[in-house]
């Protein structure tokens, strides 16, 4: 097994493990809603310390329920990693490309040999 391999592997069972344990450990059992966002725990902190207070701006669309407001949120991710997956992809085919033609030069130049001189504009 090679040294990627075994990293690729341990960084998969971390991932997981993160995911697991916190289900695995009632780490929420003692609250209505376990795994709220933190936008919900923050107004929930702010309204115990400052029970008058009032935002200073209104979100432009409230969702109807938390279902739709999550899936929202699922289909912004997607779309941003959809974007970044198509840069990079993109980045990495360039590159590759660029390489490749890189390498046919050479490979052409080796194949001429010395009998045929590069072709110049200089007199």
């Amino acid at each position: 097994m090679s040294r990627n391999t075994k990293i690729n592997l341990l960084l998969l069972l971390v991932v997981a493990a993160l995911a697991v344990l916190p289900l695995a450990l009632g780490l929420g059992d003692h609250k209505e809603e376990p795994f709220t966002g933190a936008d919900g725990e923050a107004e929930t902190a702010i309204t115990e310390i400052e029970p008058d207070y009032e935002p200073w701006f209104s979100p432009l669309y409230e969702p109807p329920s938390g279902e739709i407001e999550s899936a929202l949120f699922s289909l912004q991710a997607a779309l941003g990693a959809g974007v970044l997956a198509y840069y990079f992809g993109l980045h990495r085919g360039r590159r590759q490309g660029e390489q490749r033609a890189l390498e046919r030069v050479g490979e052409e130049a080796a194949a001429g040999g010395a009998a045929e001189a590069p072709k110049t504009d200089r007199v």
